[in-house]
């Protein structure tokens, strides 16, 4: 070959090479593009980040041990008293290092269950757990009423500083709370309150429990129990990590139902809650993070699932927000709300997804409630509603209200902030007297509040709104008519 040729030949590849490495760093410039835009996407996309949320939290695993609460001496008749049957199972799993608690077939008496770590409390099939209702079953532990922190009788089953924990099975956990006893100290005649009896609003027990928690009074000299008034929450996991609730049915309970307080990666998972009596939230979850409720019926005699952190300079002390909250593939029915946020929220919630859920009831009054005040301060920011299908609901669809008031005056000097609502595809077909209802400050008016493809039907007023700054309306109908959003000086 010449000289010429072979220079011809070495140019032609020399062009070919250059073009190559064109062509690969174009791609290289476009991948990379692509891949930032997914990021950039995926950040900005509250339902990645739900989804990133719920991939973080991990089923508990527990050795592969079974302690028959039989072989340790439980008696299933229903009568006779197993706590201390129940303590020594525990304490026997927790020496070998954790395992499943076995609760078989049958009805099973007692006072306060206590978990310890890596502890799965199984309930078959058939097996229901009957807890006392005398007050004395109950020793005084660190727990919390109504937002603020204290010495109180203990939960029905409760956790303290535990890791992987568990209560799980197709077994029923009854409180056989009722009007004739722990029911009735809620004050109020529907519940077997008379003139004379003791409630929870005498001077001694609710209204000293707020001063104190206004004042800062240190946990250990709010000191309550007998004599005091104020009823147990039903199951607490209080400063846990790694929690699961599976599969059980919880029926008749005292107060609050299922209540993470202080505690991280929580899942709720197919559980069934029917009571009907005075405060009976389903599930509040408190000063917690990375919890997912998901695939559970709720039918309460209050909100279905309150999102709470804490209360007035109690939660500002604390100051620990609860965030990263799931609600999905669940049911409610009976209850004050459907999915709530508030009132004790003085702490900040953020990051509350619900999705795919199902609302419907003439006993339930809103689906989507948040509610503060001046009292509690405290910043709601991110609310993602999507996939919601509500049937009927007496008050309003969605009901923000920054005026909130229980009990005693509740105004103050810490304005509360609310910002950041989405809601799309919904469906209400009895949207009862409003579509939306929201009230806010003039000096911090509710923010960004959008509406996408919602259609509502058979409501007396589409809009009841006091200081609503950028609500945007999108494919939104309401009794049938296209709705526009309001201009800006009009919100």
């Amino acid at each position: 070959m010449s000289l010429f040729g072979s220079t011809i030949i070495k140019k032609h590849t020399s062009i070919q090479v250059t073009c190559l490495l064109l062509v690969a760093m174009f791609i290289s410039l476009t991948s990379c593009k692509n891949v930032q835009e997914k990021k950039t996407t995926s950040k900005n996309d509250p339902w990645s980040i739900m989804n990133d949320i719920i991939a973080s939290v991990s089923v508990p695993e527990f050795p592969d041990a079974t302690f028959n609460i039989i072989d340790f001496g439980a008696n299933p008749d229903g009568i006779t008293f197993n706590t201390e049957v129940f303590k020594k199972t525990i304490a026997a799993c927790a020496e070998k290092g954790g395992g499943q608690v076995l609760v078989p077939k049958g009805k099973y008496l007692t006072g306060a269950i206590h978990l310890d770590n890596n502890i799965n409390l199984h309930l078959e099939e058939g097996a229901e757990i009957l807890f006392s209702t005398n007050p004395n079953d109950y020793p005084i532990v660190p727990t919390s009423y109504e937002g603020v922190e204290l010495m109180n009788y203990s939960p029905l089953i409760y956790a303290n500083k535990k890791n992987n924990i568990a209560v799980t099975g197709k077994g029923v956990l009854n409180g056989q709370a009722g009007n004739d006893n722990w029911w009735s100290w809620c004050g109020k005649d529907e519940y077997g309150w008379k003139n004379g009896m003791p409630k929870q609003k005498d001077s001694l027990s609710l209204p000293r429990l707020m001063d104190m928690g206004q004042n800062g009074t240190p946990l250990n000299e709010r000191l309550f129990g007998e004599g005091h008034y104020l009823r147990p929450t039903f199951l607490e996991p209080y400063e846990c990590s790694n929690v699961l609730i599976q599969g059980v049915k919880i029926v008749n309970a005292p107060f609050w139902i299922i209540h993470p307080f202080k505690s991280n990666n929580v899942i709720i998972d197919g559980v069934t809650v029917e009571s009907h009596g005075p405060n009976n939230d389903g599930c509040d979850p408190e000063y917690s993070k990375n919890v997912i409720i998901k695939n559970c019926t709720f039918n309460t005699g209050d909100d279905c699932i309150a999102i709470k952190a804490g209360r007035d300079a109690e939660g500002r002390r604390v100051a620990i927000k609860t965030e990263n909250i799931v609600v999905q593939n669940c049911k409610m029915i009976d209850g004050h709300g459907g999915v709530v946020i508030g009132s004790e929220m003085s702490a900040g919630v953020s990051n509350v997804y619900v999705d795919n859920c199902t609302m419907d009831s003439p006993n339930l009054d809103r689906a989507i409630r948040l509610k503060t005040n001046s009292r509690r301060g405290g910043i709601i920011d991110g609310v993602y509603v999507r996939n919601l299908e509500v049937g009927q609901v007496k008050e309003a669809f969605l009901k923000i209200n920054m005026f909130y008031a229980t009990y005693t005056n509740q105004t103050g000097e810490f304005i509360p902030e609310i910002k950041n609502i989405w809601l799309e595809n919904i469906t209400v077909k009895n949207g009862g007297e409003f579509g939306i209802l929201a009230k806010g400050y003039k000096e911090s008016p509710i923010k960004n509040v959008t509406l996408r493809n919602v259609n509502i039907e058979k409501v007396e007023s589409a809009f009841s709104l006091e200081n609503v700054s950028n609500l945007k309306l999108i494919d939104t109908y309401i009794n049938g008519a296209l709705m526009q959003s309001p201009p800006k000086e009009e919100n």
